[in-house]
């Protein structure tokens, strides 16, 4: 293999990249809505993925007794630009919902896959393969398996899928093609790492794990493909039974010399997650399956288990493996090499310790606080292999460039003692850096424990209530209900909730009065809170705005309790409960009532310094011959904004504007819309200018996630388009509506074109509130405004000039109050309301206001006599001082 030494290095450059987007993403992830899929794929389809192909083909060269040759670089150099290109593509396709990309993706992968597949195939039919040559058959078996599971992901990019061909798609890519490759490598990567003679009967094993692992991949697939609980359960059980046979040799090994250095420690934990995630989702598949909890249940389990796998398995399977071979493949002569490996080792023993331990951390029922700091500390442990493996690779080559030009002993690299490989230091050492990992981890987590002992499971109960039975129950969140929605638990019993959030779309929480509180969990999460020992009745609640008003409640009944002890849960001045109502542990605003602010806003004030207009202006529709296709991104973020002088409330917003984005187009012209979620909890979207069926395009979806929305425009009118998520009045009076212009064909040219959404404010704490849902239920909002912002073009006013015509397009959002534009001073001559002139450039008859309910809209057009300021106004006279106010600057 010495004519592959110093090129199979090189190829792992796209390796670190992805690493290193990976831990930006994971990073980024902490404060950013983003989809947790991306950094599973960008481990997984990026980094793994490319260390695959570089790496097998490494090892087919060795075990099947040849060299690479010239072509043989070439063609790797092709299939490894093309598949990093393919992943790249199905990941921007994904994000950006263009299903073409993805499929252009998936289909690159599949080619490079393939063909790496049937090259690895003929290199071992031409080849009189060594003991361990066989071996090569998991590489083409994974090779196979990966292109029916890229096939498998493009398909249900196309977002129309269900989650157990989302489960199936993933055990085909993790067991299949990246478990299988780890299979056949560790037979021989881990005697070699651990430096000991492989079992004997080490190879007879591989060859008879392969198929029992292929099969239970296959199997198991199969089973989640057709929803079938038992059939998954099989085919997992199988690949344990596979991985036992692999796992026996290895343990002989081991056994011979056990592990010490970093590549081995880290190769080791790998395979342990990976046998307990199997596990646990076998596990999980009979019991869904025996309790009738059904897919649902094991979906929920598997959602769990993937980051596991990823982060436990398949990063420390990489790192570990690459901490051994780099070294080795680098070369140089056997000082160099034992640079390399130990600079590798540095503090390898602390490294794998914190980030296992911290890993063990996350999968605990522990809170979100410590669930992030745990994991944060996970990521800086890997996040150091990539600064370890740059010193080691240029301490080795610095060793490589001294021995070969060293003609005496004072030419060789200097050291200030021997080079000790970590797994050759003394026990003593090593025992210390496991243990310095250890503290590390416990000693955070006891700290947090402090501040917040909820975090493990501990609640504020009195001493003694240690010993206090403990009743646990399983609750479901879904269509605005917890199932059960009312426990009995005998006075003096701590109550453990076991929660899962079964609803397909929405995010929930769950928050008890007494300020034990979960953290928010995404479709198929699950989490365990301690609610504390039971004295009193209780009430609990979803703390996501409005899902409290919908139903989303808990009521835990204290049987046995004495009349005097009342209830747990201690109402405030203004009602509402204490304790955690103001927020969730995630930090997130509960739907508890601010009460707003006691001063109401002054409208005659003047903005703040960072105030801009709505562009109000409806520009021309450029001439076409015939329909076009109108693409735009919507893209939901929650923005702080000022909607009066001296009122800011945290909208939710499309584009980061209360309405959002005008759209405008023809008859006939086709919209495809991308709605992109950056909030913090489910939005959706509904186009009154769409006919078709709500059920996929209006769905709500989780943040992070995307959805295509394709309508085309077959009717004139101004339309309204909104947030549907329940309760749809919230997330309407909290900014998320907007205005469609679809022009009837005949529609005459005006001098200038303007665009008016009336809309309603029920204001929160005056400075960064969210909308309050009490005052909804009262129908009297504080603000009414045009445009989103009370007055605004009064002190922005709306330019026109003398004798012009101008049009106004006028949609009442809602939620509650009709609207009646008049503009003082001005007579319309033309009137069109939901699609019908009511006056069409009358000379001799006219109309004073232009009467909307809530959902309904029209455009008015008039010319300005003479100079002057002309207000316009929504005739309840009411809400036009209530902000829905403004003025025509006529020169």
């Amino acid at each position: 293999m010495t004519k592959n030494r110093g090129f199979w290095p090189m190829r792992d450059i796209p390796t670190v990249l992805w690493l290193l987007l990976t831990i930006i993403a994971a990073l980024a992830h902490r404060s950013l809505p983003m989809p947790g899929w991306l950094m599973i794929h960008l481990l997984l389809l990026g980094a793994v993925t490319h260390a695959i192909l570089v790496w097998s083909q490494y090892f087919s060269f060795a075990l099947l007794r040849s060299a690479a040759t010239d072509r043989d670089r070439r063609r790797q150099s092709i299939r490894l630009i093309l598949s990093n290109s393919a992943a790249a593509l199905v990941i921007a396709g994904v994000l950006s919902g263009v299903w073409a990309v993805t499929v252009a993706g998936a289909a690159g992968l599949i080619v490079a896959v393939g063909w790496h597949g049937a090259t690895l195939l003929a290199r071992m039919r031409g080849s009189m393969p060594g003991r361990f040559g066989r071996t090569i058959r998991y590489y083409v078996a994974s090779a196979a398996l990966l292109t029916l599971g890229a096939a498998l992901g493009a398909w249900l990019a196309r977002g129309d899928s269900a989650p157990h061909l989302v489960i199936a798609h993933a055990l085909i890519n993790v067991l299949g093609w990246i478990g299988l490759t780890v299979a056949g490598t560790v037979v021989t990567l881990w005697p070699t790492i651990l430096r000991t003679r492989a079992d004997e009967n080490a190879a007879t094993g591989a060859s008879r794990a392969l198929p029992v692992l292929a099969g239970g991949v296959v199997i198991a697939a199969t089973g989640a493909a057709l929803a079938q609980l038992l059939v998954v359960a099989a085919g997992l059980l199988a690949y344990l039974a596979g991985l036992a046979l692999i796992f026996l040799s290895l343990l002989r090994a081991a056994r011979q010399k056990a592990p010490h250095s970093f590549a081995a420690l880290s190769v080791g934990a790998a395979l342990i997650w990976w046998a307990g995630a199997v596990g646990m989702v076998a596990v999980g598949a009979i019991v869904a399956a025996i309790d009738g909890s059904g897919f649902a249940a094991l979906d929920a389990l598997f959602g769990q288990i993937v980051p596991y796998l990823a982060a436990g398995f398949a990063a420390q399977v990489l790192v570990g493996a690459l901490s051994y071979l780099i070294p080795v493949v680098l070369g140089g002569g056997p000082t160099p090499v034992r640079v390399g490996t130990a600079a590798f080792d540095a503090a390898g023993i602390l490294r794998v310790t914190v980030a296992n331990v911290a890993l063990a951390v996350c999968a605990l029922p522990v809170s979100s606080l410590m669930r992030v700091v745990a994991s944060m500390m996970y990521l800086v442990a890997m996040a150091s292999f990539l600064v370890v493996m740059w010193r080691a690779m240029r301490a080795q080559r610095r060793a490589k460039g001294a021995g070969a030009g060293a003609e005496d002993e004072s030419a060789r690299p200097r050291r200030r003692g021997p080079i000790v490989p970590e797994g050759k230091q003394p026990p003593g050492r090593r025992a210390g850096q496991a243990v310095a990992g250890l503290l590390a981890v416990v000693l955070v987590s006891a700290g947090l424990a402090a501040v917040d002992p909820a975090g493990l499971g501990w609640s504020a109960a009195p001493t003694g209530d240690a010993d206090a039975p403990v009743q646990t129950v399983q609750v479901e969140a879904a269509n605005m209900r917890f199932t059960p929605s009312r426990i009995e638990v005998p006075a003096g019993t701590r109550l453990v909730i076991e929660i899962t959030n079964t609803d397909a779309e929405q995010v929930h929480d769950l928050v008890f009065a007494n300020g034990i509180a979960g953290s928010r969990l995404a479709p198929g999460e699950k989490q365990t809170i301690d609610v504390g020992v039971i004295t009193a009745d209780l009430d609990g609640w979803c703390s996501i705005l409005g899902h409290r008003q919908m139903g989303m409640t808990m009521q835990i009944v204290a049987t046995g309790a004495s009349a005097e002890s009342g209830s747990s849960a201690k109402p405030n001045a203004g009602g509402h409960d204490t304790g955690h109502g103001g927020g969730t542990a995630s930090g997130a605003p509960s739907d508890a009532s601010s009460g707003g602010s006691s001063t109401a806003p002054d409208l005659a004030a003047d903005p703040g310094p960072d105030f801009e207009p709505y562009d109000a202006g409806v520009p021309a529709l450029p001439a076409s011959d015939g329909p076009v296709t109108r693409e735009l991104t919507l893209t939901v973020r929650d923005e702080k904004r000022e909607v009066a002088p001296g009122v800011t409330q945290t909208l939710w917003t499309y584009n980061g504007t209360a309405p959002g984005p005008l759209l405008h187009g023809r008859v006939g012209d086709r919209f495809v819309i991308t709605l992109e979620n950056r909030g913090t909890m489910g939005h959706s979207i509904d186009f009154h200018a769409g006919s078709l069926a709500p059920d996929r395009p209006m769905r709500t979806i989780p943040p992070g996630e995307s959805l295509t929305y394709t309508f085309t425009a077959t009717r004139a009118g101004i339309w309204m388009y909104h947030c549907s998520t329940m309760p749809m009045t919230a997330h309407i009076a909290n900014g998320m509506y907007g205005a469609v212009i679809i022009e009837p064909d005949d529609l005459p040219v005006v001098d200038r074109s303007y665009v008016l959404v009336q809309g309603e404010y029920y204001l929160g704490d005056h400075d960064g509130g969210v909308v309050d849902l009490d005052r909804i239920a009262t129908g009297d909002p504080d603000l009414v405004t045009f445009n989103g912002y009370a007055n605004q073009y009064d002190h922005a006013p709306l330019p026109a000039r003398v004798g012009e015509r101008v049009r106004v397009w006028v949609l009442d959002a809602g939620i509650e109050r009709p609207s009646s534009f008049h503009v003082i001073g001005g007579q319309f001559d033309t009137v069109w309301s939901e699609g019908a002139y009511l006056l069409r450039r009358s000379a001799d008859t006219g109309s004073q206001a232009l009467g909307l309910q809530p959902a309904q809209g029209g455009f008015v057009e008039l010319t300005f006599p003479e100079k002057g300021s002309y207000p316009f106004v929504s005739h309840l006279m009411i809400d036009a001082e209530r902000g829905a106010h403004g003025l025509f600057a006529v020169d």
